[in-house]
């Protein structure tokens, strides 16, 4: 059995290598593109409808390319000891780079990954296959009906990065999700979201406002040109109803290429400014991005 899975690796590696070009298909969500990184041999940035989702590197999963992943990667480093294995909910599967990160920096964690578009998850399962030995199950279905479906108190992590059409889906933005959510999470467990918005960053003071009416213990990270309204972007929320490592996320987070802002506590709410607690009857779709966003 170990020869058979080498064999398939190396023939994986080797196919993947003869690779120069760009591997498109239509998906659910659109047109799926996934282009090679030109400066490593195996690293891929996947696309839909022109608008960057994922960038994965088969050679080096531990390896975060994106702003808002490394952002994600340090709350991952944060949730236990190191290489203590973890169980793990994604909602919103793209190319599976958070879960090969969890599989390679604390191997033995169960994961369970619940993505919507099925032609995108065979895209990705056929062009950067995950390894046969991470304990990873990938499930096509809505990401909250997946999430109805988990057990109560099961995972340590539910990480969401849920975006349809550069949009995070309305009913996945309210408190009756995010109590879904804390259902599933065991106690002291968190729940980490990519968030997107822009001016004037209604979306986001919303989506605090929401989440601190479940969880006690809140925090945000984002770059500083986010955080003072002047573009749009991402930002990484983590809640828990124990208190967050805050001050080794901010350290993290500050030594980031790209250097990044994280909030708690007074200025947090402060930041929150009184906006409503969203509610499924009155729930939108995150703003969409500006046309230059990713250029």
């Amino acid at each position: 059995m170990a020869r058979r899975g080498a064999a398939r690796g190396a023939s994986d590696r080797k196919r993947s290598e003869r690779r120069q070009e760009s591997v498109s298909a239509t998906v659910d969500g659109g047109l799926a593109e996934l282009v090679p990184d030109r400066e490593r041999p195996r690293a891929w940035t996947l696309l839909l409808d022109g608008a960057p989702q994922s960038h994965v590197d088969l050679d080096d999963p531990s390896y975060l390319s994106f702003e808002y992943q490394r952002r994600l990667g340090h709350v991952i480093d944060l949730a236990a000891p190191a290489g203590r294995p973890l169980q793990v909910v994604h909602l919103g599967g793209g190319a599976f780079t958070l879960a090969r990160y969890i599989a390679v920096s604390r191997p033995r964690s169960t994961q369970q990954i619940v993505e919507i578009d099925a032609p995108l998850v065979q895209l990705v399962r056929r062009e950067l296959p995950l390894d046969p030995q991470a304990r990873i199950r990938v499930r096509s279905a809505d990401a909250r009906a997946g999430l109805g479906r988990i057990q109560d108190g099961w995972a340590d992590l539910v990480i969401a990065d849920v975006f349809g059409g550069a949009r995070t889906p309305a009913h996945l933005t309210s408190v009756e999700f995010l109590a879904e959510v804390r259902r599933v999470l065991k106690p002291g467990g968190q729940y980490a979201a990519n968030l997107a918005d822009g001016p004037p960053l209604a979306h986001l003071r919303g989506q605090i406002a929401t989440a601190a009416s479940l969880f006690p213990e809140l925090a945000l990270a984002a770059d500083p040109t986010v955080w003072r309204g002047r573009r749009f972007g991402n930002a990484v929320l983590v809640a828990s109803d124990l208190p967050i490592a805050v001050a080794d996320l901010t350290r993290r987070v500050a030594s980031d290429p790209h250097p990044g802002r994280v909030e708690q506590g007074r200025a947090l709410a402060d930041f929150t400014g009184g906006a409503a607690v969203v509610t499924d009857a009155a729930a939108r779709p995150s703003p969409a991005p500006p046309p230059d966003a990713f250029s």
